[in-house]
């Protein structure tokens, strides 16, 4: 009978011990949603103050992007190289996001563009990354 008992505790602080863990684990992962949408926020007031304002344009892309809202994130991409045509990184974190979304064809074309100006710029690194990909897409 003893050894039952003993089994029963066990289990019962073993369960215990993965309701807590279940609990912690869920509180970080609300902080970080928290974070994330503090992030989206903060962002979102800079370009209501400066709509031009590429680099809070491309942080709040990738936060969108990162967040999963890849059409928000796109449109932001978007808005930021028409304002910005020189944003270079704007078109390669544009053609990940739109592969990741299994747009492939919309994402060569924007790393065809994004060749153009790393090249114009004489960013021969981006050039190479963003060659790399294209390459792989287009296997």
């Amino acid at each position: 009978m003893k050894l039952a008992a003993d089994g029963v505790k066990k289990r019962l602080n073993s369960s215990f011990r993965n309701r807590r863990q279940i609990r912690k684990s869920a509180r970080r992962e609300n902080v970080a949603n928290s974070r994330k949408m503090d992030k989206i926020a903060g962002l979102t007031e800079i370009l209501k103050l400066d709509p031009k304002n590429s680099f809070a344009r491309y942080g709040l892309a990738m936060e969108l992007a990162g967040s999963g809202a890849v059409a928000e994130a796109l449109a932001e991409f978007d808005t930021l190289l028409a304002n910005d045509p020189d944003y270079t990184s704007g078109y390669f974190m544009a053609a990940q996001t739109l592969a990741s979304a299994g747009r492939t064809q919309e994402a060569k074309e924007r790393l065809k563009a994004g060749i153009d100006c790393a090249s114009r710029k004489g960013n021969s690194h981006a050039v190479s990354e963003m060659q790399a990909m294209l390459d792989e897409l287009e296997k």
